[in-house]
Formats: C-alpha cells, structure tokens, sequence
C-alpha cells in the first residue's frame, strides 16, 4: 500500500469511519490490475487506488459492499469460466466469472475495516460500572458523561445510555435526544420512566423523538441488582447488533439497477455507464467501448440476449 492509501486509511480510522482494503494477492495478465496493486473503497463506492479496469472494477465495489454489510473478509476470484472450474475446489474463494476480451484473472482479498462500536454512558452508578467494564472487555469505544452533559461526537451507531439513578435524568435524555445517537437507553423503572416521558413531553418535545428513548434499557431479566443491569444493557445492544442495527454505516436498502452487457454478459450499472447504444428502441449498456463497438458491428448478433 503506498504512503497516500496509508494515510488516508489512518485517517478514516482516526474519524471511526467504516472503509475497505482491496488488494491484488495474483494476478495474470495482461489484466491491469499487477499483485501488490491496493485500494481503499468506502461505502458509498468511491476508490482511491487502484485495483482493475473496466471489468474488474465494478465487480471489486459490489464484493466491497457486500463485505462492510457482514464485516467478514473474503478472497476473490475474477476470471473465465475455466479459471472459475480451476478453483471450484477451494470453499473459502468468492468466484465472479468475468468475460472480458483480455482473459486475465485476479485474485482480490477484500478486508473490510469497521469502525468499533461505540457506547456513551451518562452518568456514575454500579449499572455504569458493569456497563462500562463488559462493553471494554467486548473492546467497545466508550465514552463516560458526568453532570457537566458534555456529550462527546457521536453518530446512528452509536448507543447513549442514561444511568444517573434519578439525579439528573431529566436534562440527561433531553441532551441525549439532541443527539443523532442510533440507541438512547433509560435506566429506571417503568413508573420514574413515564414521569420522565410527562417531563419531556411538557417541555414541548414531540412525540416521535420521546418515542426514541428505551426504557427500561436493557432485556428483562426479571428482578435483578443494580449491577446487573449492565449486564442486561449489554445483552441488548449486541442483539442489536446482531440483527444489523447500530452498525458503523448505514446500510443501503437497494443495489444499483443493473444491466448485461449483451456481448460479454458482464454485469453493468446503469446509473454510471459510459458506453450505451440504442437499437430498435432499445437501450443496451456496455462494460467496455470494445463490447460497444462489437455490438454496433452486429447488433443482430447480439440483440435480445
């Protein structure tokens, strides 16, 4: 990885943002992408390196994305259908069989580098101590608020717990609803939590950001020391998390509309395409000018498929 792809995954680690390492571990040509050759992908697709052409490219992105939504690193194999029969064998590659005229083939390992998740707790209470002290063991980034409420930078994944046992919860949820925080837990009891829901509702909050504070925090484990909630806080949060709620980056809920390319049968985003054609009302989409030019040679050829 050179100095500008280092630097530049330094920093999104340093800010907590979610981004992915591709590198070419084989390679063979004449594909452009050499061994060694790395990019940093992000989530919204954008690449800085370099990692393949035309072909290779698009198929590396959507792997890419694939890999920050399930956080688990993957070996890639891109190439023909024989290539792809080669390695049909070796369970741990992801094969994508790719068509294009060159016939080189890469082998990409995409890691996928997710920022920790990130608990804020307010407040000084043995719940708070357990809390705390699990969510380190789990190696959460956790951050302690006392009265002063100087709530530190948080985001959607981050979760916010209010635990100040009745001395300041009311100012407490109201700094944490100021917040775009992804959980706002109350620790208290049904009874202090409603009274708390009538203060904010008093103070004119409306209700769908009262409706954002969850209390009592934590899954019900019936009548438990005040220690224990903690406990019961942090069985919460990482069942949250598994089921994909407050993960570092928001998850998209549709893929790029995409097209075949009717020469090669790659795989085209319709979105960004750069080489189209009409034909008898048509629209076709090309991975590459060279399949365009092959097309418009004979379209007969290839219409339709």
């Amino acid at each position: 990885m050179n100095r500008e792809l280092l630097e530049l995954s330094a920093e999104l680690s340093r800010r907590h943002q979610p981004f992915l390492t591709a590198t070419v571990v084989w390679a063979r040509g004449p594909s452009s992408g050499k061994r060694g050759s790395t990019a940093v992908v992000e989530p919204d697709g954008t690449v800085h390196g370099w990692i393949g052409g035309a072909c290779a490219e698009p198929v590396v992105i959507r792997e890419a994305l694939d890999a920050m939504t399930d956080g688990k690193p993957r070996l890639l194999f891109l190439g023909t259908e024989a290539d792809i029969a080669s390695v049909e064998s070796r369970p741990d590659v992801t094969t994508v069989p790719i068509s294009c005229t060159s016939e080189g083939a890469l082998e990409v390992f995409l890691e996928p580098m997710l920022p920790q998740p990130h608990l804020v707790v307010i407040g000084d209470s043995p719940a708070v101590h357990t809390l705390v002290t699990l969510a380190e063991t789990l190696d959460w980034r956790v951050d302690v608020v006392g009265e002063d409420l100087e709530i530190p930078e948080v985001s959607p994944a981050t979760a916010l717990v209010v635990a100040t046992q009745g001395h300041y919860d009311e100012p407490a949820v109201e700094a944490a609803l100021a917040t775009e925080a992804g959980y706002i837990g109350l620790v208290a009891s049904r009874k202090r939590a409603e009274t708390i829901v009538g203060y904010l509702t008093d103070r004119g909050v409306d209700d769908d950001q009262v409706s954002r504070v969850v209390a009592p925090a934590g899954i019900d484990l019936g009548h438990i020391a005040h220690d224990e909630i903690g406990v019961s806080i942090v069985a919460d949060l990482v069942q949250r998390r598994a089921v994909g709620e407050l993960r570092g980056w928001p998850i998209p809920t549709e893929r790029p509309h995409v097209a075949i390319d009717p020469v090669c049968n790659m795989n085209v985003e319709v979105a960004t395409a750069r080489w189209i054609t009409e034909h008898d009302g048509e629209t076709y989409y090309f991975c590459a000018p060279g399949c365009k030019a092959t097309f418009v040679k004979a379209p007969a050829q290839y219409a339709g498929v």
